[in-house]
């Protein structure tokens, strides 16, 4: 039957790509008069063909054997062609696409880094500085002792106490030093006593040499006499001498008991202020072998010093008279001007290393600085003013090794030692981007901060090529090995 609706319609069943009509409702509907049993549908009731086309014509008459095949196989020729063009249109469509994000992408981006770090000359001051560390200390500390021991009674005075020259501090029970005194009167007036009968019996004992002379001299008296006077005389005046020593060391005991009945009484020696007490009442203090420590005095905190440890390096380099800042850590970001006043020649080893102490004099107004701080100490040993100076970076900067095309360094030969009061420092002579070139000038420097050394060589308006991992710089950063 598909042969027939083929037939009928001038169709090949096997041509899949002519197109099928669609039958439509009205096509498929069977009248009821032309109807047939069996439900077929005789050739002759087919619609006519379009435009009048006989029945018995060609196309009536079907394809001939083959046709179909080969109609198919033309078909499918160019649905294959029509989607290889398609894909090949959007390939092209993609490819140009691509190719404008690339070119946009070269126009757009920024040009290839710089391959060093450049600095510049500039002009400004140079300080050279000493670094060291020291403790603070008052210009004048004074210790205070007890003379004599005893008991502790009172204290007038506490830590940050002002105090006069004169003020008393505290008191030592003076009951053991006043009986000590009344003794001493005592023995020194029995001594006088003692004096006293002394001269009476030189006296008699005088009278009776010259009586002795007398009769001797008459003829009356006996040598032996005149000997056994003169030397009784000669007994009571040494007697005598004696008495009088003795009251004379009396008198010095009782002015020894005295002084301690007076030293009993601790006084301030300076004015000042007490910045350490080590005593309460009731403390017994001895003073047997040593005399303890019971106040610290400083005289004057608005003035201050530090005793900084300087290397023997660097000793050599400071001077009395030259400008010092001072900081402490209780106090960040705040400097202290000092002026060193002070070398001093004697070394301190520590461990085998020697230093020597540097006395550094501080202002202290305000009193912030205390005794005992640890305090950062920049002595300026020397200063440049208005210098032209590089940055010390440039100095430290060294070209990486060059390398060949497989990647492996090329040894070059070693660089010259340079004199003292020497550098070396390589100038940007080609400033293309990415292909950037140096080369070395050996220049004479004066002193430095540590960060900028003072320049004695005119280079003229050039760029200095600085190390990448410091000093201050103008632009560009650093680069890896460079490949040839």
């Amino acid at each position: 039957m598909a042969d027939s609706m083929a037939r009928a319609t001038g169709r090949d069943p096997l041509d899949a790509s002519a197109p099928a009509t669609q039958a439509t409702p009205e096509a498929e509907r069977v009248r009821p008069e032309e109807a047939q049993p069996g439900g077929t549908r005789p050739a002759s009731a087919a619609p006519p063909p379009r435009g009048g086309a006989s029945a018995q014509g060609p196309r009536a008459a079907g394809p001939p054997p083959g046709r179909g095949r080969e109609s198919l196989e033309q078909e499918l020729a160019r649905v294959g062609t029509r989607r290889w063009l398609g894909r090949l249109g959007v390939l092209a469509i993609v490819a140009a696409l691509v190719a404008g994000i690339v070119v946009w992408r070269i126009r757009t981006s920024p040009p290839p880094p710089p391959r060093y770090v450049t600095g510049d000359i500039t002009t400004g001051d140079v300080i050279e500085v000493v670094q060291s560390t020291g403790q603070v200390k008052p210009l004048t500390e004074v210790q205070v002792g007890a003379q004599v021991s005893g008991r502790i009674t009172k204290v007038y005075v506490d830590f940050n106490s002002i105090v006069k020259a004169g003020d008393v501090l505290a008191e030592i029970d003076p009951t053991l030093f006043g009986a000590q005194i009344d003794s001493n009167q005592a023995q020194l007036e029995a001594a006088n006593a003692s004096v006293v009968r002394s001269e009476a019996s030189l006296g008699t004992a005088k009278q009776r040499l010259e009586r002795a002379k007398k009769m001797v001299a008459e003829g009356v008296g006996s040598q032996a006499d005149l000997d056994t006077a003169q030397g009784a005389y000669d007994v009571a005046l040494a007697d005598l001498a004696a008495a009088k020593a003795q009251v004379a060391q009396l008198r010095a005991v009782l002015r020894s008991s005295t002084t301690n009945l007076q030293y009993t009484r601790i006084f301030s020696p300076i004015d000042g202020v007490v910045i350490s007490r080590a005593i309460d009442p009731g403390q017994t203090v001895a003073a047997s072998f040593q005399a303890p420590t019971l106040f610290v005095i400083a005289q004057d905190l608005r003035k201050m010093r530090v005793l900084a440890d300087i290397d023997e390096a660097d000793v050599g380099r400071l001077r009395e008279g030259i400008e010092a800042d001072v900081s402490v850590d209780a106090f960040p970001g705040e400097t202290f001007r000092g002026t060193v006043s002070q070398v001093r020649y004697s070394p301190l080893n520590q461990s085998g290393v020697v230093t020597y102490a540097a006395v550094v004099e501080v202002d202290n107004p305000d009193v912030k600085l205390r005794p005992g701080m640890t305090a950062t100490v920049s002595i300026r040993s020397s200063e440049a003013k208005g210098v032209r100076r590089l940055p010390n970076a440039a100095l430290r900067f060294k070209p990486a090794p060059e390398r060949d095309k497989d990647g492996k360094e090329i040894k070059a030969p070693p660089l010259e030692p340079l004199p003292p009061k020497k550098g070396r420092v390589y100038v940007l002579t080609d400033a293309t981007p990415g292909a950037e070139k140096i080369e070395p000038r050996v220049v004479d420097v004066g002193i430095t901060d540590g960060i900028f050394t003072a320049l004695l060589t005119d280079l003229g308006p050039v760029k200095l090529v600085i190390d990448e991992n410091d000093g201050p710089s103008t632009g560009g950063r650093g680069r890896g090995p460079r490949l040839f």
